[in-house]
């Protein structure tokens, strides 16, 4: 087997998104402007109220998929199609804005932590205007496995093992999990040879990714290959390990709108402007 290895290392950019909600931006800042098909990775995590409360209103998206997923608190999401679910913790939604939806996330509390990852996956060109849907997953229905003591690791989407995770149909066949590693545990976990990867700790200092230590809110971009070491150093960690197939398609975006040309950026404003969304 190809033991995959770290090509870049990227830490998060603070900043904020919506009408206001502080986060950590990962992919999507100019450090790492996109990774074939990912094209954002945000971390939002604030026991303030002022930092997340006026949530991210109503806005428009085409093109593209994002993929939410809540460690902490509540998030009420809706769209302009009539629907209507809660976002709480340990729990996903994978929403296909394909054509063009407008959508919202509010959060539903006033105080506590707030705490989860936004992620943006491209859509090829021949699903861009595809009809938009919703996978909401809750966390009973994502797979918790242990594979080896001291770990772990849920399926969120893709495979480990025999293990499916809940989140199907996705033309970027991606694989997502969460693996928690305790002091001293390791894993060696495979992905799809060709598709591009990422690892990013997200809690504790002393993860170890393909060899090499990995601090808190920093990316590995991975090399190529058929598996990941993922490892605890001295104390325990979580990482995100994220995979897709590229799509090799040219990339054009404009805010929410993630096209192939300028000129279908052009259309998607219009589009929006005139109620078509």
């Amino acid at each position: 087997m190809a033991e995959r290895r770290i090509l870049r290392r990227i830490r998060g950019s603070d900043t904020s998104d919506g009408a206001g909600v502080k986060l950590k931006r990962i992919i999507g800042q100019p450090g790492l402007d996109m990774l074939d098909p990912f094209l954002l990775l945000d971390e939002f995590r604030s026991d303030q109220a002022g930092d997340y409360l006026a949530g991210f209103p109503e806005h428009p998206h085409r093109g593209f998929e994002t993929v939410t997923y809540m460690l902490a608190g509540h998030m009420q999401h809706g769209d302009n199609h009539g629907n209507r679910g809660d976002l709480r913790p340990g729990s996903v939604q994978w929403m296909t804005a394909g054509r063009g939806i407008l959508h919202s996330e509010m959060p539903q509390q006033e105080n506590g932590l707030m705490w989860g990852f936004q992620l943006w996956v491209n859509l090829p060109a021949a699903q861009k205007m595809t009809e938009p849907r919703y996978q909401d997953i809750d966390p009973e229905h994502i797979p918790v496995v242990n594979p080896v003591a001291g770990v772990t690791l849920k399926v969120i989407a893709g495979h480990f093992g025999d293990v499916a995770g809940p989140v199907s149909g996705i033309v970027t066949a991606p694989v997502y999990l969460d693996i928690a590693v305790e002091a001293g545990a390791a894993i060696d976990v495979p992905l799809p040879e060709s598709h591009h990867a990422f690892a990013y700790v997200f809690d504790g200092n002393d993860a170890q990714v393909a060899g090499e230590k990995l601090a808190r809110s920093e990316l590995a971009v991975l090399s190529q290959g058929s598996n990941v070491r993922i490892a605890g150093r001295e104390g325990p960690a979580r990482v995100l390990l994220v995979a897709g197939q590229p799509l090799n398609e040219p990339v054009a975006r404009y805010g929410p709108f993630v096209m192939n040309t300028p000129e279908q950026i052009h259309e998607a404003i219009a589009d929006f402007r005139a109620g078509k969304f």
